[in-house]
């Protein structure tokens, strides 16, 4: 090999180009089979937003309103989620936000569902762990615009690419946390259930998921606020939402249309977290109190 005077390697070693000729392979190989995956979760997600926009937007106030109240019995809650969406109304941005909530709750609901397991699996099997933790590490460290460069060329301008890219940016959150949560359940709770019979399947219902549901349930709200994040992302790809006002804000140096649709974005992040994460405590004092 070729060495300069210092006796460093000047032949580049061609990494890129061996990660572009495995993408290359991949699309030539699975070309109409992403596409049509594309096609189908892209439908799919359309309609949920269609649905959502064929709701009155005061009766969909309303409906949120009252499931806030019903979970939470706070009015401060419903006066807040009242105030925010109809904020959000009147500055204009109703439909993008609509786009928003589905791509954030689709990535959320894909990434409890494969995290947790994968987390539980990792929980008992320390081995796993170790090995899927510098996978981990690097899916949280790489930007995030990289991995819209592959998604893209598979899947095409759209919510799928945007979507794809926003799973593998957040998946690691609820991991970890499931992970934590049952790898640290009390030792002799395990061993009590052991000791009267319980099998695997007993004591991961009845001891480790109750133990670790406030775990969970912060993993469920780090998706959201991480899911938020990656919107404006997701918009440089096709997708709709509030990151196409923000990327046009940008572009032209609007100051006032950047800050409402930020603002927009601020808004139905506290909705979201304040819902979920009240609920999770709110049910972890029931348990209490039942006890």
């Amino acid at each position: 090999m070729d060495t300069d005077d210092l006796g460093v390697l000047t032949e580049k070693v061609p990494i890129g180009k061996w990660v572009a000729n495995a993408v290359d392979f991949i699309k030539d190989q699975l070309f109409h089979e992403l596409r049509a995956f594309s096609e189908a979760i892209g439908w799919l997600l359309d309609a949920c937003a269609d649905f959502l926009g064929l709701i009155p937007p005061l009766l969909f106030v309303a409906l949120v309103a009252g499931l806030g109240y019903w979970l939470h019995r706070s009015i401060a809650l419903v006066i807040g989620i009242v105030i925010g969406l109809l904020i959000i109304l009147n500055i204009g941005y109703w439909e993008e936000m609509l786009f928003t909530v589905v791509l954030v709750l689709a990535s959320t609901v894909v990434c409890m569902l494969v995290g947790v397991p994968i987390g539980i699996a990792a929980a008992h099997r320390p081995w796993l762990y170790r090995a899927l933790r510098p996978i981990l590490d690097l899916m949280q460290t790489v930007p995030p615009f990289v991995y819209l460069i592959p998604t893209l060329s598979f899947f095409g301008l759209g919510l799928v690419p945007g979507l794809i890219a926003t799973v593998i940016f957040v998946i690691p959150a609820p991991i970890r946390l499931t992970h934590l949560g049952i790898s640290s359940a009390p030792r002799p709770l395990l061993e009590a259930g052991r000791a009267f019979g319980a099998s695997d399947l007993q004591l991961l219902l009845k001891v480790e998921l109750p133990h670790a549901m406030p775990n969970i349930m912060q993993g469920i709200t780090q998706s959201i606020m991480l899911s938020l994040s990656m919107v404006v992302i997701a918009a440089l790809v096709g997708a709709p939402g509030f990151g196409v006002p923000v990327v046009r804000a940008l572009a032209t140096a609007n100051v006032a249309q950047g800050f409402e649709a930020g603002l927009a974005i601020v808004i139905v992040a506290i909705v979201l977290d304040r819902i979920v994460k009240q609920s999770g405590r709110r049910k972890g004092r029931r348990g209490t109190a039942a006890r």
